[in-house]
């Protein structure tokens, strides 16, 4: 896994609620969507979100790191994370 930063003008509530200022667009995600964006703003890594999520949700780790792939891809298309 790539490590995943989002840039540092995204603003994010603790419900989930994602703002870009530089697009005006926002977005909401889920609770596991918002823990995760929560642990890219203390820079945690990608393995230790994959770790923390599996053990909170209870979740399959092969299908979540697929998951977190795909929720990756979407906050790169929307300009939240960095390049």
């Amino acid at each position: 896994m790539i490590i995943m930063k989002l840039k540092k003008n995204i603003a994010t509530s603790e419900e989930g609620f994602i703002f870009n200022p530089a697009t005006g667009d926002s977005f909401s995600a889920n609770a596991i969507g918002t823990d995760i964006i929560t642990m890219l703003k203390e820079n945690n890594s990608p393995e230790i979100i994959v770790d923390t999520i599996c053990k909170k949700y209870d979740v399959d780790q092969s299908q979540f790191e697929k998951d977190l792939y795909d929720f990756e891809s979407q906050l790169k298309d929307n300009g939240i994370l960095e390049s």
